[in-house]
């Protein structure tokens, strides 16, 4: 639900609630790859983007065409020997273009988040 301020009739920010909403074109990527510029709100203190249906669909369908579109999953760690081994499922795979045997780096950025750099 779209929440007007008193002062100016300019739309309040659904994140943080202490922003105004102000229409603009940005560029939207996912995984890095960039679908091009379009309209949105965006927040003036938080920078939080809302794109409209319309738009959402657009993207998605963008994302479908990159071969983008379902690319994110779970997977179980595993152990092998004295290690653990965490699988990387094909399309992630082809994505990243990773061949058995390459080497890539790890390294943690948080308590909750791996970072694995081709």
């Amino acid at each position: 639900m779209k929440r007007i301020t008193k002062e100016n009739n300019e739309m309040e920010c659904y994140t943080c609630e202490k922003g105004n909403l102000v229409k603009k074109k940005v560029e939207f990527k996912l995984y890095g790859e960039s679908f091009g510029h379009f309209d949105a709100e965006v927040c003036d203190k938080c920078g939080e983007q809302f794109f409209d249906e319309k738009t959402s669909d657009e993207m998605d369908e963008i994302a479908k065409k990159k071969g983008l579109w379902g690319l994110e999953s779970e997977t179980n760690i595993a152990k092998a020997g004295g290690s653990l081994v965490i699988r990387v499922n094909k399309n992630i795979a082809q994505f990243l273009r990773l061949k058995k045997g390459e080497k890539v780096r790890l390294h943690p950025e948080d308590r909750n988040k791996l970072i694995v750099e081709v």
